[in-house]
């Protein structure tokens, strides 16, 4: 049996190994650009955050996010780092739950899935774009600008459009839609906030840790607890991403209310300015071994502290003042960055259209999708990744069932 794979990402190339564990399935993935895997090196700043211990369904989104749940079920975290490890790849797990290859490398990763898929009943072709895909009779097929391949079965894994630089794009839902399926909306999601706010500028590269709360209208609409990156036009790092799905969507008023200090009472925070007046400091030095020296001075004129005076002329009220607006500070969102920023789509092909147990189509028999093209996407930190392991191991195994057992 020929089974083609359209997108040799982290979703394809899991579903291209299940798929040729028996050696009677001839697997044909085709990739269109000219490596495998190339938005896997990007993800987690290059160090690839596999999984995470805690992947569970109740950390996925979608219109319907229970789709989820039967394959992660087949292939919790353990079972992907079993896998893993099987393959060669040794792996490390912060207290987070976040899971990294212990070379810190995302390149381990990727080796390691490469050389996997070194097999016989394996073919790799590389800087080979599938722009058609069709049912003739019971096979497909798929061609190129230059031939034509049939298959048996066919797995799409071509991904999302999040990380367009990367390789991101609308071909899964091209692919998808001529075959009869649909797609729901499609917006970034884990992607940075754009703000109005001048301070971001001065603060480019500047990280913190902080407890931020996205307020719409002044009512609560979500809040984490992490990194935080300024940028040159807003808002970044993983406290950002965490939060950042479906942000500055609706008309209204949209604020980041940010907590520089969340570890300190209000109280303790006083006292520990206050006692910065016995130091003979100037203004500029207030903040210094509390916050990062930049982000200190930025905050301080933000709250009408000259740098030159000494901390010793600074009232009570004004160090209140300073205090209460490290504990809460508000920062207006205009919206978030677009897909070319994006970690991950957010919308995507209607999974009510899929068999959740095996990831084949309800509408073209032969048909299955895996991976990111589906209306599903996950929490930061790891989510993803292990939806796209889950997926396509499931997806991979199923395709080739009349051959294969995946038990």
């Amino acid at each position: 049996m020929v089974i083609g794979i359209i997108g040799g990402g982290a979703s394809g190339m899991a579903a291209a190994w299940a798929a040729a564990q028996n050696e009677q399935n001839q697997v044909l993935l085709f990739e269109r650009q000219a490596r495998l895997g190339r938005k896997l090196l990007a993800t987690g700043n290059g160090r690839c955050n596999l999984t995470n211990l805690n992947a569970i369904a109740q950390g996925f989104h979608g219109e319907n996010p229970a789709f989820a749940q039967p394959a992660l079920e087949s292939f919790p975290p353990e079972k992907v780092l079993a896998w893993f490890e099987s393959l060669g790849l040794l792996t490390v797990s912060e207290e987070t739950g976040r899971v990294y290859p212990y070379s810190d490398q995302a390149n381990s990763v990727v080796d390691c899935l490469r050389f996997c898929l070194e097999k016989s009943n394996i073919r790799t072709l590389l800087g080979c774009e599938i722009l058609k895909a069709r049912k003739v009779g019971s096979q497909f097929c798929l061609e190129t600008k230059e031939e034509k391949y049939l298959c048996d079965k066919v797995i799409v894994a071509c991904g999302g459009l999040a990380g367009t630089k990367l390789g991101g794009s609308m071909a899964g839902y091209k692919l998808l839609g001529k075959l009869g399926h649909k797609s729901t909306e499609l917006r970034p999601a884990l992607v940075q906030l754009r703000s109005p706010w001048q301070g971001c500028v001065s603060l480019k590269g500047v990280r913190c840790n902080c407890a931020i709360e996205i307020l719409k209208d002044d009512k609560l609409f979500s809040q984490s607890r992490g990194e935080l990156q300024f940028t040159e036009y807003g808002l970044s790092g993983p406290v950002v991403f965490e939060i950042s799905r479906d942000v500055c969507r609706e008309a209204g008023c949209w604020e980041a209310k940010i907590d520089f200090l969340p570890q300190l009472s209000g109280e303790k925070l006083f006292a520990l300015l206050d006692a910065k007046r016995e130091t003979g400091l100037n203004c500029s030095e207030l903040l210094t071994g509390i916050l990062h020296n930049r982000l200190g001075r930025v905050l301080c004129k933000n709250a009408g502290i000259h740098p030159e005076p000494p901390i010793s002329q600074l009232d009570d009220i004004t160090l209140d003042n300073l205090a209460n607006m490290l504990k809460g500070f508000y920062l207006e969102l205009s919206e978030p960055m677009g897909m070319d920023s994006a970690q991950v789509t957010a919308g995507g092909v209607l999974t009510g259209q899929f068999n959740s147990q095996t990831m084949e189509s309800k509408l073209t028999p032969g048909l299955y999708a895996c991976g990111e093209v589906l209306d599903i996407d996950g929490d930061c930190g790891g989510y993803n990744l292990q939806w796209a392991w889950a997926s396509g191991l499931t997806a991979g195994y199923s395709a080739g069932k009349e051959t294969n057992d995946q038990n």
